[in-house]
């Protein structure tokens, strides 16, 4: 096996060189060897005309019709005939002349290796090639057509931006582009897959960004070794420090204002063609809690609904193994008329406590995910006539009892507080964890899961930094923006440990107070 895997490796390595040699100067070698590379496909359309009098002086024009836009070819020919009849009987070289005239109106790529040519036509750009010539030209004919910006489907807020990343690179680029208008924001392009050739974008402000943070991110990228990228969770799943934690390290979101937010504290925005999510990194875990409409209203307001995400959080979590670990083991915890009311319930039902949640909890996990899954039109309509008849109909049956509707109700409710959905679901996962330990152990069992689970989390990292930063390690001037949210005058600085040499946010002056102080009729 090990033979065979090494005579593989070989044989691949020897194919990426082919593709990677140089273009032959006789154009219909070059011509002969691009047809047989795509299989003679139909939709590779190549046109050769004459560029002068003279008969040597062929050229041909390369692009893959399913991926340009007719339109800019149909105006890319009319430029190119102008320019003949323009020349008339010089002997210049057409590729030297098709650069001098576009490339004052359009951009140029150049290039003199076969790969290189197949990324260009595959990214839907048109390729001129020319007779004696080793060289190509590129120019962008993409067809951008594609969802237009609407609101984000995930993330919706009562105030705010509305716009939410389509499945552009482009596009999304120019959205966070536009809200943030300094020089200092560098982008760097990358390409993943050996099959996809998925285009990936790294955004991040110079001197804010840390540099190790950038260069670790750049390097884990580019050791990804794979046929493709769909998305942007493939690179998550590749280059994350723990691989088989279920909480995620990477923050993922449809907003452009969220985006830039996380770039103006020193992370790095990773951008996959073919989504509308983006990666932010790096991330701990009170991030996943918060959401971009808490920088739009009143700093208490929001303090408190942060609160309330964090309480929804450990309600999620703990309330089922809670209550099967004080119903089953520790009794006398309970008052006597609650205790003699859950008695009288479950007079009659035949599964345990532990059984009976484990039974609920599996039933409505299956209805929210046939929710998300059937059509849109039905699927909140079946979630809830499902929930409520099951439930109904579980009860007068006398399989389960009503305190045990109230308590999935309660766990339910709690986890769609929950901003983020890859949290949630890691929440959710961890739930069922913690009823099998409060069924075996009670009240004993869940702490010790709550210690598994706290060692856990301070064992994660994300490229690097503690996911429970700044509670775990605790610095205390960094807590402005982790359980509440101060006011802005009063966040000064970055978030600790990610920004690089510039890390002042703000003068730290309140306005008002400044504009009151110095106005006459105040004096």
């Amino acid at each position: 096996m090990k033979i065979l895997k090494k005579t593989s490796r070989t044989r691949d390595k020897r194919h990426v060189n082919q593709s990677g040699a140089d273009l032959y100067q006789d154009l219909f070698a070059t011509l002969t060897r691009i047809k047989t590379d795509f299989g003679q496909s139909d939709d590779l359309v190549v046109n050769c005309f004459q560029w002068t009098v003279n008969p040597s002086s062929v050229c041909a024009t390369l692009y893959i019709k399913n991926l340009v836009n007719i339109d800019t070819i149909n105006s890319l020919s009319e430029e190119i005939a102008v320019l003949k009849k323009g020349i008339g009987n010089k002997t210049g070289l057409p590729l030297n002349e098709i650069r001098t005239y576009f490339s004052a109106v359009r951009s140029l790529n150049e290039g003199h290796s076969f790969i290189n040519l197949y990324n260009e036509l595959l990214s839907g750009n048109t390729v001129f090639l020319s007779n004696g010539c080793s060289n190509y030209i590129s120019i962008p004919t993409e067809c951008l057509q594609g969802r237009s910006v609407e609101e984000p489907s995930s993330q919706t807020v009562i105030r705010g931006p509305k716009e939410g990343f389509t499945e552009k690179i482009g596009r999304n680029i120019l959205l966070v582009r536009k809200r943030i208008k300094s020089s200092k924001v560098r982008l760097e392009n990358l390409s993943v897959g050996e099959l996809t050739k998925t285009s990936v974008c790294l955004m991040y402000i110079k001197n804010i960004a840390k540099d190790s943070i950038v260069r670790e991110i750049r390097e884990r990228i580019g050791k990804i070794e794979t046929d493709s990228v769909l998305e942007g969770a493939y690179i998550e799943e590749w280059i994350k420090d723990d691989r088989y934690s279920v909480f995620p390290v990477f923050l993922s979101s449809e907003k452009p204002d969220s985006v830039a937010a996380a770039i103006l504290e020193g992370k790095v925005a990773i951008f996959t063609d073919g989504t509308p999510y983006v990666l932010t990194a790096p991330a701990v875990m009170a991030e996943f809690l918060h959401a971009s409409e808490d920088f739009y209203h009143h700093f208490i307001i929001s303090s408190m609904m942060r609160f309330l995400r964090f309480i929804a959080l450990f309600l999620t979590l703990l309330v089922p193994s809670a209550y099967i670990a004080v119903t089953t083991y520790h009794q006398e915890i309970l008052p006597t008329p609650l205790l003699v009311s859950i008695a009288a319930q479950r007079e009659g039902v035949p599964f345990s406590t532990f059984m009976e949640a484990f039974l609920m909890e599996s039933t409505f996990e299956v209805l929210r995910e046939s929710g998300v899954r059937m059509p849109r039109a039905i699927g909140p309509a079946i979630s809830i006539v499902g929930a409520l008849v099951l439930g109904q109909a579980a009860v007068e049956a006398g399989i389960i009892s009503a305190a045990m509707v109230i308590i999935v109700s309660i766990t339910a409710i709690s986890s769609f507080a929950i901003p983020n959905y890859e949290m949630s679901n890691a929440i959710r996962t961890a739930r069922f964890i913690f009823m099998v330990l409060a069924g075996v152990m009670g009240l004993y069992g869940v702490f010790i899961g709550l210690m598994i689970l706290t060692l856990h989390l301070c064992k994660l990292k994300s490229i690097g930094i503690p996911y429970l930063t700044p509670i775990a390690p605790w610095i205390k001037s960094a807590n402005t923006d982790t359980l509440f949210r101060f006011p802005l005058w009063s966040m000064k600085n970055r978030p600790f440990g990610i920004h690089g040499a510039d890390k002042r946010r703000v003068g730290g002056k309140y306005a008002s107070r400044t504009e009151k102080k110095e106005s006459p009729e105040f004096r």
